[in-house]
């Protein structure tokens, strides 16, 4: 289970980041900063329940969300599907991290961020492998940005009902798939990602 061993390497205001979002065909990449408070004000709910959010289920996360959102200092950013194709998802995601950070009150002593490159905060960083796993400032902020990517998704998928991007968050599973079979692709698929490319191409030599 994660814990603060690796914010009590560092003084000051610490920014736990993560994203969400690399690898589905459709829909934004989300990142999260999340300052959570190291002293009686971290509910207890959050050091014995916190991990990473890819372990809990839906229910739990979003009530861990509440609570993280009523302690915690959060900033959410994003990047759209357009800029996702114009300059590749990895620096998508970058740029989705950068803006969680700007929108923190102020920018953090030190940033943990999830994985292995450094994203180019404007704060000392430590990229934390695994880092859900092993930080709780992580493992809040891979909560968040999960939680509000998949609500995102939910939204989208009213408009669009053909993919269930309510149950699967525009992963490429098989009723995505399908829908996309039926349908064909909508402005929030990401045309550089293969399948969708091959459908537009596809599109393209049957005018």
């Amino acid at each position: 289970m994660p814990d603060f061993s690796i914010e009590d390497h560092y003084a000051g205001r610490i920014a736990g980041i993560d994203e969400v979002g690399r690898g589905p065909l459709a829909g934004p990449v989300v990142a999260a900063a999340v300052i959570l408070p190291r002293d009686e004000r971290l509910p207890d709910v959050l050091v014995n329940e916190l991990n990473d959010s890819k372990k809990l289920s839906a229910k739990k996360r979003h009530r861990l969300f509440e609570v993280i959102m009523g302690c915690a200092e959060v900033g959410i950013g994003a990047a759209s599907v357009r800029e996702i194709d114009q300059i590749n998802i990895l620096q998508a995601t970058y740029v989705a991290m950068r803006r969680a950070v700007d929108r923190l009150d102020r920018v953090p002593d030190q940033a943990l961020v999830d994985g292995n490159r450094d994203p180019g905060l404007p704060c000392d960083v430590e990229t934390v492998v695994k880092g859900d796993s092993k930080s709780l400032s992580i493992a809040a902020a891979s909560i968040v940005a999960k939680v509000v990517r998949d609500r995102a998704m939910t939204r989208l998928a009213v408009r669009y009902p053909f993919f269930g991007w309510e149950g699967n968050a525009g992963y490429g599973v098989k009723k995505h798939m399908l829908g996309l079979d039926e349908v064909g692709p909508t402005p929030h698929h990401r045309r550089s990602f293969k399948p969708i490319a091959d459908l537009f191409e596809a599109m393209m030599a049957e005018r």
